[in-house]
């Protein structure tokens, strides 16, 4: 299709926006749940400015919250290359096949057949692969338990120098290792948060989405229908489903935490219908995409020319999503993954 003939809301130079490089959190906000809220309401088209723990307010009794309980994996690992000497950094993303893991490589002159070290064990390069990716192959190597005992927790390429707690980029309900990144509108939540909502009558269900980095890299294309996601792997188990067809039976809202959750639920929900699910998932949301499962959500504000910005404007609408930034950015909101919250209802 010829880029002129490409509908407006698909072409990739209709989300970008400026964003200012000192709004960029580099800290996370402390206490969780002080993080400040955008509140934006999609039938009215009217924004309002809270706090993340005013949302036992905002929301109503018989509401559900689904959210993501992957963990990010430390998945960032050191290595020196053999014999120079030289240092590499690697940030593992999924397994490939045989004792191949396809990683992110960061060193000079990295080429196939190059030998490594991270600590006893040895490594070596393999091809590369489109998205900028590399093979590592291990041989002998329980990989998992390497990152267990070498690994740290990556965090974006836009946060620089951060020496706290990395727990902080985890929610404090992660229990399911797998994400290369974190599911980021969930680290807001505090135990004492989570308690007071459910003690409001609004439900809690969990899904999994390991989320992978390619979730969040610029898109290319200029027709984003042909930008390729890669598989992730995802579980909605059948307590969610029941918790969500009891929410919509009730007259509640299904407001999924983060668009990873999104994700998970529309991909299940794809037939019209949700029905657990366990296994790839590859649903790329772009405007046009008929939301069947989620009623509101909640989520950071993300990046120009991403996947994630795509998919939350499908939800609300392209101009009134790039109107709320512009607000944000005006309110000197925090912004992208340490950043604050926006609720879309």
């Amino acid at each position: 299709m010829p880029q002129s003939e490409v509908d407006p809301d698909l072409r990739l130079s209709a989300y970008d926006y400026p964003l200012p490089k000192e709004l960029i959190a580099q800290q996370p906000a402390s206490p969780r749940d002080s993080a400040r809220l955008f509140r934006l309401e999609r039938a009215t088209r009217a924004m309002g400015h809270h706090h993340v723990h005013d949302l036992p307010d905002l929301l109503t009794p018989g509401d559900l919250l689904v959210v993501n309980r992957s963990r990010v994996l430390q998945s960032r690992l050191n290595a020196t290359k053999i014999p120079s000497g030289g240092k590499v950094e690697l940030t593992l993303l999924r397994p490939g096949l045989g004792d191949a893991w396809e990683a992110l490589a960061r060193g000079h002159r990295l080429a196939a057949g190059q030998r490594l070290t991270i600590g006893e064990v040895a490594a070596e390069v393999g091809e590369s692969i489109p998205g900028g990716a590399r093979l590592i192959h291990f041989s002998g190597v329980d990989v998992q338990e390497l990152l267990v005992r070498q690994g740290q927790t990556p965090l974006p390429p836009y946060i620089h120098g951060y020496a706290g707690d990395p727990e902080r980029y985890q929610t404090v309900y992660a229990n399911a290792l797998g994400s290369a990144a974190a599911p980021t509108a969930g680290l807001h939540f505090t135990p004492e948060l989570i308690t007071t909502l459910r003690d409001r009558g609004i439900g809690w269900a969990t899904v999994t989405l390991h989320i992978g980095l390619d979730t969040f890299r610029p898109i290319t294309d200029e027709n984003v229908r042909q930008r390729h996601i890669h598989t992730e792997w995802v579980e909605v188990p059948e307590e969610a489903v029941a918790a969500v067809r009891t929410a919509k039976e009730r007259g509640g809202r299904v407001i999924a935490v983060g668009t990873s959750a999104v994700r998970a639920l529309e991909f299940a929900g794809r037939d019209g219908e949700l029905a657990p699910y366990r296994g790839p998932v590859d649903l790329f949301v772009v405007p046009g995409h008929r939301f069947r499962i989620v009623d509101a959500m909640l989520t950071n504000f993300h990046m120009p020319r991403t996947s994630v910005l795509l998919l939350v404007a499908a939800f609300a609408g392209r101009e009134l999503i790039l109107r709320a930034y512009q607000e944000a950015i005006e309110q000197s909101y925090r912004m992208l993954s340490f950043g604050d919250a926006m609720l879309i209802v």
